[in-house]
């Protein structure tokens, strides 16, 4: 049997750090991550990219390529959209939150800017990972892209109040 050094030394030095516990408990509540399990969110921390940001940090600008999708693992980033006179901030998020995640579908066009409001340690999916994911690990791969749909049908309810209005007089 032979083991990839690099991989074994990420995985124990991961092991000894006690704020992936921590990290782990957060991924939990993630509605990308929904229902998979301890095990195989460890191996998402482990795989993914962990960023350190500093306040003010632009994470990606309005316009931009999406090339992957974020977790909020610590501190908060802000969500803001340019309109003619003023910057409008959409919403404000932090630890469990997640968020570009149409990356993982098309690599369409930032709709957005995200600003970290607090240093931040953000968990980072790239597109090129994901795909890989669906190759090769069906459990993980399934499980994010089914909670991807039900988060993406939760936008599209959520922008047709007249629907929603529907529900609440039915």
């Amino acid at each position: 049997m032979v083991f990839d050094s690099k991989a074994v030394k990420k995985y124990f030095s991961w092991a000894l750090d006690t704020a992936k516990e921590s990290h782990l408990r957060v991924l939990r509540d993630v509605p990308l991550f929904k229902g998979i399990g301890k095990k195989l969110r460890r191996k998402l921390l482990i795989d993914l990219i962990e960023k350190k940001y500093t306040t003010g940090d632009v994470i990606f600008h309005e316009g931009e390529s999406g090339k992957a999708v974020y977790v909020v693992l610590e501190g908060s980033v802000k969500i803001i959209k340019r309109s003619s006179s003023e910057n409008k901030t959409l919403a404000v998020l932090g630890p469990g939150s997640h968020f570009g995640e149409l990356a993982l579908i098309d690599q369409c066009s930032r709709f957005a800017t995200a600003v970290t409001e607090k240093d931040s340690l953000i968990l980072i999916m790239y597109k090129s990972y994901f795909d890989d994911l669906i190759r090769g690990n069906s459990a993980i791969s399934s499980r994010i892209l089914l909670n991807l749909a039900e988060i993406l049908s939760s936008y599209i309810h959520h922008d047709q109040p007249e629907r929603n209005e529907q529900k609440t007089s039915s």
